[in-house]
């Protein structure tokens, strides 16, 4: 995947809400998308397979991904190649550590048995860590393929080891979540070089985060049901790189704004502070309620 022309995958993680999926992932790969991302979690896979089989799509040019979340791993792996109407997938991933940290030799053995009975014909994990790539890493007959992670500006500093211990042992790192500066902490530190980088290339705040993480060797996992958004992240691949400058303004900006996913924005905090002061006003007056007298009157002050 590494060496492919930019090519983002679509993940069908936020379209299970929707009345029908299917239409979703048929508009994807209309649009061009060609990797395809979803989980047993989801709850969407005979969406996909639908989306698969009526839309007409050639199988061989789709890279089907789906991962395995709990239960016994033989039987989950099929019931997700039953739902999706396919006898193997291009991916099976582990999605949460926790699903084998137990027993993490163990359960990748169940992964590699996967790909050696064909039923996926590559295999990776999801969510891990450093620490937890290591030690899978050293268990493993067949190392991880994939790892996918969440990944933004401001996490960036946090898995640099990550990232370079992945490319390492050439394992690919995809990264979901990585419009989070705009979608979810707008107004930090990363708003202002990821603007002027975007004006310079004529291109949109999330085409250059794409930038961004393209230009970390990372492939990405994105979503979304409107058909110009999509054709917004496919536009990607026709950008110029981000400039060594512009780079490092955004990991600068990222490592010195939000120090964590739990930090908010300013908009946030003026959120809480509504709230509270609300809190507050309506406490003085269910008090004073309280205080009037049977009359109705308010009662006299003893000062």
């Amino acid at each position: 995947m590494m060496g492919m022309r930019f090519q983002p995958s679509l993940s069908a993680q936020e379209v299970h809400s929707l009345a029908n999926a299917t239409d979703n992932v048929e508009l994807a790969i209309e649009t061009g998308f060609i990797h395809i991302d979803t989980a047993a979690i989801y709850k969407n896979e005979d969406s996909v397979g639908d989306a698969i089989k009526g839309g007409g799509f050639d199988r061989e040019k789709l890279y089907i991904a789906t991962k395995y979340d709990g239960g016994d791993i033989q039987r989950e792996v099929r019931s997700s190649l039953t739902k999706l109407g396919l006898t193997q997938v291009d991916l099976y991933l582990i999605h949460f550590p926790s699903l084998v940290e137990k027993d993490m030799e163990g359960g990748w053995r169940e992964l590699e048995k996967i790909k050696e009975d064909g039923l996926s014909r590559s295999i990776g994990v999801s969510n891990f860590n450093l620490e937890q790539m290591q030690e899978l890493v050293k268990v493993a007959r067949i190392k991880p393929a994939v790892n996918q992670i969440r990944l933004h500006p401001y996490n960036y500093a946090e898995n640099r080891a990550l990232l370079a211990y992945s490319a390492q042992h050439g394992i690919v790192t995809e990264a979901y979540s990585s419009l989070t500066p705009l979608t979810k902490l707008p107004g930090g530190a990363v708003d202002k070089p990821v603007a002027a980088a975007a004006k310079r290339l004529g291109a949109t705040p999330g085409q250059v985060i794409f930038k961004w993480v393209e230009s970390k060797g990372v492939v990405i996992v994105t979503t979304s049901s409107r058909k110009e958004r999509l054709e917004e992240y496919l536009a990607v691949a026709d950008i110029p790189a981000l400039t060594s400058a512009e780079i490092a303004a955004i990991d600068q900006a990222g490592a010195s704004g939000f120090s964590s996913e739990t930090s908010f924005g300013f908009g946030f905090w003026v959120f809480i502070l509504v709230v509270l002061a609300g809190g507050w006003f309506a406490r003085r007056f269910f008090i004073s309620r309280r205080e009037k007298t049977t009359t109705g009157y308010e009662p006299i002050s003893s000062s």
